[in-house]
């Protein structure tokens, strides 16, 4: 057997059966630091250990839930995204140029030139897509908050959508900055916002939603997947109510047709950018929502049903574990649950607050090195440590392997979100993988720092062996990780056995 399927086996069988860091001494940090900052961010590079070195833990953790960190990326990256259409150009005017090419479309006779057409505006509709899974992942790399990236890409997944389901791909990015405006605040004000998205509202179908067509789908998951979960007491008859609630809650038209409203239904109009609320869509009827009467009003039965979903304990309960089971465990301890949902409750859904008493707890640690990365957080750290703020000219490998290892950033068909727990990413085929993507980073054939499209290769590979490796993972690797690092041959190779080892895969 060649020595580098060799160490792709041993390490891992070694992930698989023992993720441990073993608990050596350290002068520059201790294990307790290195294992907290491993979880307030993607992972660790130089940047974010000198962050913590000059603020200490609990200045550090106040400012980033204080949002004083700034979402400010380094100039290159930030200026990768804003050259991108689906962030420099508005949503409506995407969609707009979207209906005209579709219009144009439908007059062409079937055919060579309707077929080119028709590949023409799906690839655009793709490369949109591809624009915000790229920004996305590269907020999550550069980003000097990584507990507020941790948290938008949580949310992102609490509150999936689906980039292939009609215009979706098309409204991600203005879905982006929604969740990310909001990642830290009240979480009403977060259910709502995702309510008002165009994204949201065309993925669960609530676009269409309206009296004497009454479509549930949204109703149910804002229920059973954003707030309350599936076991909390609500009924099928709870769900029919709030989908009634919901009717006329849908997007803007931009066919380029005025809207002529009833002059009694005109004041009732709510418009907010590409969301509306159409009075003339809604069921006015009054509702009973989870036991209490909601009268027929309009838009202000929204924001009701709302308040009362999110204000119920159950609410509280889910949103709570889910947290935890993200950033703690994949079974989180109940107590610390319990802290969290008595948190949420007291300050009104204070995300930041809920956030606090995690980072705070003696809990967050306990399960040290045990909790495995899915495949977002195994890129992501990788890359940071890596290329350890060195800003990358080409983030499309990134989408390509996280779509290799089966979790495409907005590719989830069904509205739950990817799943949480290690064992849904712990299969050989996955480690497999891993393996390969670790090799394609330790070694550099990545194409990386090669613009989109050039047919340069990358040069040089990166150097793990740096001050960061000997202060902030070295006094700490494992046995099997050491014996197996031992083994290579090459810098290219110890850098691909490192990044695939359990301690990198554990966090």
């Amino acid at each position: 057997m060649r020595p580098i399927a060799l160490a792709t086996l041993t390490l891992s069988l070694s992930l698989l059966l023992a993720p441990t860091l073993t608990q050596a001494a350290s002068t520059s940090f201790t294990s307790n630091d290195i294992a907290w900052l491993r979880r307030d961010s993607f992972g660790l590079n130089s940047s974010t250990v000198a962050q913590y070195r000059s603020l200490g833990r609990n200045t550090l953790l106040t400012k980033q839930l204080n949002n004083q960190l700034g979402d400010t990326l380094p100039a290159p990256i930030a200026a990768q995204i804003d050259s991108y259409d689906a962030f420099h150009t508005p949503l409506d005017q995407l969609l707009t140029s979207l209906q005209q090419e579709q219009q144009q479309l439908r007059n062409i006779p079937d055919g060579p030139e309707k077929q080119a057409a028709n590949k023409a505006i799906q690839e655009r509709g793709n490369q949109i897509g591809l624009q915000a899974q790229q920004a996305e992942l590269l907020h999550a790399i550069y980003g000097p908050n990584q507990l507020k990236e941790q948290l938008v890409w949580f949310w992102l997944n609490h509150f999936s959508v689906y980039a292939a389901k009609g215009r979706v791909r098309w409204e991600l990015a203005d879905y982006e900055n929604t969740i990310r405006a909001h990642a830290l605040g009240k979480f009403r004000d977060l259910v709502m916002a995702t309510l008002q998205s165009p994204a949201m509202l065309e993925f669960l179908d609530n676009a269409q939603n309206a009296k004497g067509h009454v479509n549930e789908n949204y109703a149910r998951e804002l229920m059973e997947l954003h707030t309350l979960g599936v076991n909390a007491g609500y009924t099928q008859q709870d769900v029919q109510q709030l989908a009634l609630i919901l009717t006329g809650v849908g997007i803007t038209p931009v066919d380029g047709r005025p809207q002529n409203f009833n002059p009694k239904m005109a004041p009732l109009v709510v418009q907010d950018g590409m969301f509306q609320f159409n009075p003339q869509r809604h069921d006015f009827s009054d509702k009973q929502l989870l036991g209490k009467t909601i009268k027929g009003s309009g838009y202000d039965e929204v924001k009701q049903a709302v308040d009362l979903i999110v204000k119920q304990p159950a609410c509280a309960q889910f949103v709570s574990r889910k947290l935890a089971e993200y950033f703690v465990a994949d079974n989180p301890p109940p107590a610390l649950v319990a802290k969290m949902a008595h948190t949420f409750q007291r300050t009104d859904g204070d995300i930041a607050q809920v956030m606090r008493v995690m980072f705070q707890s003696p809990e967050l640690l306990s399960g040290s090195g045990k909790k495995f990365k899915d495949p977002a957080q195994f890129i992501v750290s990788s890359v940071r440590l890596a290329y350890d703020g060195s800003p990358i000219v080409n983030a499309q490998p990134l989408v390509g392997w996280l779509n290799q290892l089966d979790q495409p950033l907005f590719g989830r068909i069904t509205p739950d979100g990817w799943p949480l727990d290690g064992e849904a990413w712990s299969s050989s085929g996955q480690m497999a993988k891993r393996f390969d993507i670790a090799h394609a980073i330790g070694t550099g054939n990545n194409q990386l720092f090669t613009p989109a499209g050039s047919a340069a290769r990358t040069a040089g590979f990166p150097m793990l062996t740096t001050r960061l490796y000997y202060d902030a993972i070295d006094p700490y690797l494992s046995k099997a990780t050491r014996d197996a690092l031992a083994k290579a041959t090459s810098q290219q190779e110890w850098n691909t056995f490192l990044l695939s080892s359990p301690d990198l895969n554990y966090r």
